[in-house]
């Protein structure tokens, strides 16, 4: 682990200072900062979301350079995404007007010979991450960049040739003056932070090496912040001005490629393979697999590449197939087990208590989770047979918005 003392302590203090800020007033409803939103469980302080819609409700769409899969991430007026040209040759960082869809600015962030991906990814599947101060973006191989608002580029930063056969999927989080990426690959796995204003690295902290595409959840716990990552052996805990490994709690089955949910006091995990669902009880020290899982249950079917949502009590997990299960978030319990879509790789969001479900066709499913399975609304946008949604939903501003590969979505009331 490599560590500059003086900036992890001021690091450190900037991170008390932002987990000690509530989330949920009119920032939290009107900006989208990172994968998942604010807290990065999915959800949306928003009550004026619409439930129902079809191309009508289309208030504008644009067409974008390249293909990607990663998320729109909104901050104000401005929406990020990414993109990648030439088969992966050349990856971009592009900014648009939330209100009609204008492009604002592009940047070439990187070209040069792309890594290997799997037919179901892209070389532009992470989404970008800001704190409204900087805007930072990954490519795997195409390294980690960082931007002004604006589009100014401000640094990049090589972390690597990320050798494995299915490519990269981690998004970026910004933690007080840190960004933090998850760098899991089949060789030179490790977890790194680097200075937001200058990319250099600050701490970089192993992990066992093997692929994986999660991204990290910042908790408080204990009184202290964690920083929270799924992986293939099971999820971890780190210090996130330090990287200092904190707790670790061995999964059921591998890859790990769902992002670690948090549920009321709990923390909820499924594994990307077929095995356990599980609870834990965040904090700890070292291997707290027997002190801190609260509880497991077998968990059958397909492949979860989705990530879970938790409303209320509720925890709702669908994998790749469209089968959705509902556990009771205190016991495991399996309350339903219904099919909820077509094949869906994107994670849901939630908001006003319903949960919205972006399946790969671009139908949006919406249902009141509890012990029987309501579903409020089936939604479509009327889009073209070769357009396929992967990316998630994005919240902002009483709007939705979304993306497939190659165009650009904005759903209003």
């Amino acid at each position: 682990m490599r560590l500059n003392r003086s900036t992890a302590r001021r690091c450190l203090r900037l991170i008390v200072i932002t987990v000690a800020i509530p989330h949920g007033g009119a920032v939290a409803q009107s900006n989208w900062p990172r994968w998942r939103g604010p807290e990065g469980n999915g959800h949306t302080a928003a009550a004026d979301l619409p439930r129902q819609w079809d191309g009508s409700f289309v208030a504008w769409k644009v067409p974008m350079k390249g293909s990607g899969q990663s998320s729109p991430i909104v901050w104000e007026n401005r929406i990020f995404l990414t993109s990648a040209l030439e088969d992966g040759r050349q990856r971009l960082v592009l900014a648009f007007d939330a209100q009609d869809g204008k492009p604002l600015w592009e940047h070439i962030a990187w070209s040069g010979e792309p890594e290997p991906i799997h037919q179901m990814n892209s070389w532009a599947s992470a989404s970008c991450a800001t704190d409204g101060e900087i805007v930072a973006a990954f490519f795997g191989r195409g390294g980690l960049h960082g931007y002004t608002l604006d589009g100014k580029h401000l640094w990049s930063r090589d972390l690597g040739r990320f050798e494995m056969p299915w490519g990269t999927a981690a998004c970026p989080v910004v933690v007080g003056d840190l960004v933090i990426q998850n760098c899991d690959a089949d060789f030179d796995s490790r977890i790194v932070g680097v200075d937001k204003r200058t990319g250099e690295i600050v701490w970089s902290t192993p992990r066992p090496n093997f692929r994986g595409w999660s991204t990290p959840i910042l908790i408080q716990a204990e009184g202290h912040a964690e920083l929270v990552v799924n992986g293939h052996a099971g999820v971890t805990a780190y210090d996130p001005a330090s990287g200092k490994e904190l707790w670790f709690c061995k999964s059921f089955n591998g890859r790990g490629e769902p992002t670690v949910t948090p549920a009321g006091s709990l923390l909820c995990a499924v594994n990307g393979l077929v095995g356990d669902i599980y609870a834990i009880r965040p904090g700890g020290t070292g291997d707290v697999t027997a002190s801190h899982m609260a509880w497991h249950v077998p968990r059958r079917g397909g492949r979860d590449t989705p990530s879970p949502i938790v409303i209320d009590r509720y925890i709702v997990v669908v994998d790749l197939k469209g089968i959705a299960i509902c556990y009771d978030a205190l016991s495991g319990h399996e309350y339903w087990k219904e099919r909820l879509c077509e094949q869906i790789t994107a994670s849901p969001i939630a908001a006003g208590g319903l949960a919205y479900f972006l399946e790969e066709s671009g139908t949006t499913t919406v249902i009141k989770p509890g012990p029987t399975l309501e579903v409020v609304a089936r939604n479509t946008l009327g889009t073209s047979a070769d357009e396929t949604f992967r990316a998630s939903l994005t919240p902002a501003g009483g709007r939705l918005f979304t993306r497939s590969q190659h165009t650009l979505y904005c759903i209003k009331k």
